[in-house]
């Protein structure tokens, strides 16, 4: 009422660097970055270049949008491993910024991709909503339309491709290995398996009963099971690890540890990890977002067919 411009403060995002403090004027000028949080390491770091990519998705054209991280020395010469990361939620979003995660896949030799299927947030309504009843359903489309155009760009090598993902992202990692043998190796990271034991004992089981499923387990069953990547372990080929803190209580261990029975029942290649004292948040500490990558990469490496290769001739 004075005539004074309001300040607003607030975090500002970037793609080449974690997130600093800035301010604006309300009328949105004079914005300016007020902090370099890491100005005494970012200056001796590659950091990995980031491209937009938008694609049709194979279901029904739908416009999905993703973005690219971008190994050392890349050239789209369709030799580079590929990772695709999944988030969770699903209500949630990716964006064109800072990723510690990201950037260490990066900065390792992969082409990572993280996409924002449909379910995800900041596209409107009806976007957020394809996936009432229907989760994971046609998000698996969208997700392996973006590969394949990755492919198709020769940004990725097809028989050097990875998937992995937390939470939303877990079941829709271990969705996709029930659908596809195109991935080399897997990583589903604190999943649902099963939306049943979901509705019963997660933390969220009357969320899961009420609003996502909308049944109840004993008496349609089957509304559960469709959903559930354990109704179809039996067509899992895929070297697929299996992370979950112990505390975590919002997809519990007992979801990925029936996953990984599964698989062993099966002769899947698998191992689970148990994160002691870890939550739902399982990379909460730097030391433990070390470890998730490291296991995670490790695994890959392992299946990875180009060092496979290179073992067998240093043999």
């Amino acid at each position: 009422k004075s005539g004074r411009r309001e300040q607003i403060a607030y975090t500002a995002g970037f793609t080449d660097r974690p997130a600093e403090v800035a301010t604006i004027r309300s009328d949105g000028k004079n914005g300016r970055i007020l902090t370099e949080l890491n100005s005494d390491v970012l200056p001796y770091l590659d950091m990995a270049p980031i491209e937009e990519l938008k694609v049709a998705s194979s279901h029904d054209g739908l416009e999905i949008e993703a973005w690219v991280a971008l190994p050392p020395n890349f050239t789209a010469d369709g030799s580079f491993p590929l990772i695709l990361e999944i988030h969770g939620g699903p209500f949630s979003m990716y964006g064109p910024f800072f990723a510690s995660e990201i950037q260490r896949y990066a900065a390792e030799g992969y082409v990572t991709v993280y996409v924002n299927p449909r379910g995800s947030t900041g596209y409107g309504e009806e976007f957020a909503q394809a996936i009432d009843q229907a989760y994971p359903g046609y998000d698996y489309d969208d997700l392996m339309s973006v590969v394949g155009e990755l492919v198709a760009r020769k940004y990725a090598d097809p028989d050097r491709l990875f998937v992995t993902g937390g939470s939303g992202g877990g079941i829709l990692t271990a969705w996709i290995v029930t659908k596809t043998d195109r991935f080399a190796a897997a990583a589903s990271i604190k999943p649902v398996i099963n939306w049943m034991t979901m509705a019963l004992a997660g933390d969220i089981a009357q969320f899961v009963r009420r609003h996502w499923i909308r049944e109840d387990p004993w008496s349609n069953p089957d509304a559960f099971l469709k959903l559930s990547p354990i109704s179809y372990v039996d067509q899992v080929v895929t070297p697929t690890l299996v992370m979950v803190g112990e505390e975590d209580w919002r997809t519990p261990t007992w979801e990925a540890e029936q996953f990984y029975t599964a698989l062993k029942m099966n002769d899947v290649d698998t191992a689970l990890i148990r994160v002691p004292g870890s939550s739902h948040y399982i990379a909460g500490r730097p030391s433990r977002l070390i470890a998730k990558t490291d296991n995670i990469m490790g695994w890959f490496a392992k299946y990875d067919p180009a060092k496979i290769d290179e073992d067998s001739e240093g043999k």
